[in-house]
């Protein structure tokens, strides 16, 4: 008789009878929960500290952080241009590897100083004695902030209905000119003259937003291109008027316009020695109105869709047409408010032909610095009045010239607009809103 033949041994396990279905899954979920874990570096029962998830999103790449570390860029970018354009410091390092220490000494009180004037002129200065010294920092930044943060909304309210609304300059001199000539040309009691005075300025501005706005609806024409030929027309249009009978002021021989009466001016908030004005109560009613109709309404719906895919939308029953003229005819409302308050508030009592500054490109720059969200426009304004108010102070106290603070805000922009760049110089992790996307994409 032959002998039974020998079973064919199983590959990988010669000594080992083969293994059942239940076991081979066992074994599968095993080798998959150890290669999680070599790939994590933790067990899968270990879960991190509540510190230590603080401190692995606190050193991401989120907004905060990199709004935060753009502005620290952007200080220490300024810091060296304040030294290279002081001839005193600079001349310090003409002998640098002789005595760094009078090099590193006056680079330091130089840079200390100027930040510190900076401070104390947006924020808070320690050494006021007066209830009017101590509160005067806040008034200025909140005087320069107001008008930011209406022409700061128009460019992201039309930035997110797909809309790159460059007019906000324009739409803010048609604004502060009819709010002016109703100022003045209009005998009206307080009160009901100051709500005439600043619907006036929101018309103004609506009317030239709805210009571009129902060219691009209509004929297709970029709303750029159209913009930018408004504003010239909107500055040329303020220079002729101002110089007209019954505009200009009978007692000045210059370009300058009769001043607005005092029951159009909007009420100052601290008082008369401060210039901060109710401008900025309107301005943050203003942003909750923006906020709530971009998130709760259905316009606000079909604004975003229009913004993210015009043929989508059209396609789904949307007007396309009417969301363009809204888009506009609302963000020029906000910019004309924009502009009304650089002649109701206490920037200026009468119209010239620089009455705007401007407030209509700064909005661009709030605008994208708040990254088109209604409450980071505002908190964006808040920054750039800060800058603006405490530049003058640094300018005075430290002889920083005023242009250095233009650069800071270019360059706080530029670093912000870039986060790559951040996220490379400060070797930033992908946020954990990004990773946990990734781990959906994959199927965890």
């Amino acid at each position: 008789m032959s002998e039974p033949s020998e079973p064919i041994p199983q590959p990988g396990s010669p000594d080992k009878e083969p293994a059942s279905e239940e076991q081979a899954n066992r074994t599968a979920i095993g080798d998959t929960e150890r290669a999680e874990t070599a790939t994590t570096g933790q067990s899968p029962q270990e879960r991190p500290t509540l510190g230590r998830l603080f401190l692995e999103n606190l050193w991401a790449a989120n907004t905060f952080t990199v709004t935060l570390l753009s502005l620290v860029l952007a200080m220490l970018v300024g810091a060296i241009l304040m030294i290279i354009s002081d001839p005193d410091v600079l001349a310090t390092y003409a002998y640098f590897t002789a005595r760094p220490a009078d090099a590193l000494n006056a680079s330091w009180t130089l840079v200390s100083e100027a930040y510190a004037n900076l401070f104390k002129g947006s924020v808070f200065d320690p050494a006021a004695t007066t209830v009017n010294a101590a509160l005067s920092p806040i008034s200025e930044t909140l005087t320069y902030t107001a008008p930011l943060v209406f022409t700061g909304l128009s460019v992201a309210l039309a930035f997110r209905g797909g809309l790159f609304n460059i007019g906000a300059q324009g739409q803010a001199t048609m604004g502060v000119i009819l709010a002016a000539l109703a100022g003045f040309l209009l005998p009206l009691p307080p009160g009901l003259h100051l709500l005439v005075a600043v619907l006036a300025g929101a018309v103004g501005g609506a009317i030239w937003g709805f210009v571009p706005g129902i060219l691009k609806a209509r004929t297709g024409a970029h709303e750029v291109i159209n913009t930018i030929m408004l504003n010239y027309i909107a500055v040329y249009f303020l220079t002729w008027l101002i110089v007209q009978n019954g505009v200009q002021d009978p007692n000045r021989t210059d370009a300058i316009s009769r001043p607005v009466d005092a029951s159009a001016q909007l009420p100052r908030l601290f008082g008369d020695g401060l210039r901060a004005h109710a401008g900025i109560i309107l301005a943050v009613l203003a942003t909750l109105a923006v906020a709530w109709l971009l998130n709760r309404s259905t316009l606000g719906f079909e604004l975003r869709a229009v913004g993210a895919n015009p043929d989508a939308a059209r396609t789904a029953g949307i007007s396309v047409t009417r969301t363009y003229v809204l888009i506009m005819v609302f963000a020029g409302a906000l910019a004309g408010l924009g502009g009304s308050q650089m002649v109701l508030g206490t920037t200026a009592a009468a119209l010239t032909p620089l009455v705007v500054a401007q407030i209509g490109f700064d909005g661009i720059l709030v605008a994208l610095l708040g990254r088109v969200k209604p409450w980071g426009v505002a908190l964006a304004a808040l920054l750039f009045g800060a800058l603006q108010a405490g530049g003058n102070r640094m300018q005075s106290y430290s002889g920083i010239s005023l242009e250095l603070v233009t650069v800071l805000q270019a360059l706080i922009v530029i670093f912000i607009a870039a986060p790559a760049l951040v996220k490379a110089i400060f070797q930033l992790r992908a946020a954990r809103a990004a990773r946990l996307q990734t781990s959906l994409a994959k199927g965890w």
